[in-house]
């Protein structure tokens, strides 16, 4: 609920503070007197675009805040979702208007989009004037309303679980069924490029290693030449090579064995590098033996091979790895398209069952929902006779529709407001104090299942007077006691049924016109009620019948 609202600088008033509680409470005051403005700056914190010409003349800013405590559990639920978690129960949400047009919202303390604004107040706050478009009116929030009087949350969960089901396996069917001329062209297609890329006979790290090869190919001449020259620097040609100079170091340090001790161990180690520098010469000597004489052929067969990878790379990827990767998964969608009767035959049976399985959770969803429809129509009805409208008929229609994400019935909330008029939409038919009454009617049946928990009435009371304001004012005390209800009016047949009354007045201060509000006791009410009663001057007579209109409430 809400629990109090601070305003600095929004028109006439410069600072009010004003504290709710549980229960119906009134604002009243003379036209003019800024009634309105509490009700603008509530609409400010629900998200509504903000003028700068609200913010009081000469001031930088307007700042407009609210503390709401008692938050059931489903808006705590819904905040959370939101990214908002509430622990406690309790939040303040506040809007700052600048004079350069900026505007900044923050929830506990936490800047927040406009956009969130209207998401999270929408949650808290529900008003109710004579030119606001209202969720009740809307036929996009009917059915839900219709659900939350039958509480039929659980139920709705369960049919979502297995209308969703019944759909992805409807989805899977109609991509298999699609136009059959395609998925043959489709099927032609996939063998083509499956028979191109197997013609090729690719393996991994292939291309890599044919590079490799053809570029020592290319390379030929200039290979022979420089083992032709290791070989004979290694074994020797015209001149002495290494091999021979070194053997003959080797025969020479043997010839001191037993004259040098050290020797021996020398004559070893060159051994071991004569052994490694052989080595080296017959690797050498066999890069030599790889190369063909003449290797135009083999490096036109290279070359033609790299060209087919080339091709194959660049219509099914950009490496052979890719490329065999692309022909694994055109391998199985050939597969399943070979199979797609089989496996739309296996997919028909089980759409069958799930869509059975949908329609009975859909058919016992509707008949909760048929029954709380009647329900809510006897009830608003009735409401709507004591309301002094006995001749206004009320429907909801619920219309049946395939099966869809909300079941298989739409509903639509219907009017007439006049004998012998045709039912039709309550948004083409109520206006002014018709709609204020029928509002009234619909929530007090609802009880605010699924809306705010704070309902504010902007003068409700426009174009009723006497016994039937009295009604109104009833009806609004009865739904406070499922919701806080905070009421704007002129009428003293409401305001003399509130648990609290509020007085708006205007008076100047400093040269400038200031308006405030006070929290009236027994007494300023009785003076308040005689005020709104008539007459220049309140007399005797006034006020004896506003203390009757009190007592008779307390009674």
């Amino acid at each position: 609920m809400l629990r109090s609202l601070h305003i600095e600088n929004i028109a006439v008033v410069k600072r009010a503070d004003l504290d709710f509680d549980k229960g119906f409470s009134v604002l009243t005051g003379e036209t003019g007197a800024g009634k309105s403005l509490i009700i603008d700056s509530i609409n400010l914190l629900l998200g509504n675009r903000a003028q700068r010409e609200l913010i009081r003349t000469g001031e930088d800013y307007a700042l407009i805040s609210a503390v709401f405590e008692e938050l059931t559990p489903s808006v705590c639920r819904s905040l959370s979702e939101l990214g908002f978690p509430i622990e406690d129960g309790t939040l303040m949400l506040q809007r700052r208007l600048q004079a350069d047009g900026k505007s900044q919202s923050r929830l506990n303390g936490q800047v927040i989009t406009q956009g969130m604004q209207r998401e999270i107040a929408r949650l808290l706050i529900s008003i109710h004037g004579q030119n606001d478009s209202q969720r009740l009116l809307q036929q996009s929030a009917h059915l839900t309303l219709v659900d939350a009087y039958a509480g039929t949350s659980a139920l709705l969960d369960e049919y979502q679980t297995a209308y969703r089901a019944w759909r992805s396996v409807k989805k899977q069917i109609e991509a298999l069924t699609q136009d059959e001329a395609e998925l043959l062209r489709r099927a032609e297609m996939l063998r083509f490029q499956l028979s191109d890329i197997d013609a090729m006979k690719l393996k991994a790290g292939e291309e890599e290693a044919l590079i490799a090869q053809r570029d020592r190919l290319l390379h030929s001449e200039h290979i022979n030449k420089q083992i032709s020259l290791v070989l004979r620097a290694l074994r020797g040609g015209e001149r002495h090579g290494a091999m021979d100079l070194l053997i003959r170091a080797g025969g020479a340090l043997r010839s001191l064995d037993g004259i040098i001790e050290e020797s021996g161990e020398l004559s070893e180690r060159l051994a071991a590098v004569i052994s490694e520098i052989e080595d080296v010469a017959a690797v050498a000597e066999g890069y030599a033996e790889e190369l063909p004489s003449d290797p135009t052929a083999q490096i036109d067969r290279i070359e033609g091979r790299l060209e087919g990878i080339s091709r194959l790379k660049r219509k099914y990827g950009g490496s052979i790895e890719q490329i065999l990767a692309f022909r694994e998964a055109a391998s199985e969608e050939l597969a399943s398209l070979e199979s797609s009767d089989e496996i739309r035959e296996k997919l028909e049976k089980e759409e069958k069952m799930l869509r059975k399985n949908a329609m009975a959770f859909a058919q016992t969803l509707g008949q909760a929902r048929r029954d709380a429809a009647a329900q809510i129509t006897r009830l608003v009805t009735e409401a709507l006779g004591f309301l002094d409208m006995p001749r206004v008929r009320f429907e909801i229609r619920l219309t049946p529709t395939d099966l869809t994400e909300r079941g298989m019935e739409d509903a639509e909330f219907l009017i007439a407001t006049n004998a012998g008029e045709p039912l039709l939409p309550m948004l083409r038919i109520a206006s002014g104090g018709e709609l204020s009454r029928i509002m009234l009617a619909l929530r007090s049946v609802l009880n605010d299942k699924a809306s705010a928990h704070t309902v504010i009435f902007d003068e409700i009371d426009t174009g009723i007077s006497g016994k039937t304001a009295r009604k109104v004012g009833i009806k609004l005390w009865e739904s406070a006691k499922e919701a806080q209800v905070i009421c704007v009016t002129h009428s003293a047949q409401i305001a003399s049924l509130a648990d609290a009354h509020y007085r708006i007045s205007k008076e100047e201060r400093n040269d400038r016109a200031e308006a405030s509000v006070a929290l009236l006791d027994g007494e300023g009410r009785i003076e308040e009620i005689a005020r709104i009663l008539g007459g220049i001057e309140i007399t005797d007579a006034q006020r004896l019948a506003a203390r009757q209109m009190l007592e008779e409430y307390r009674t």
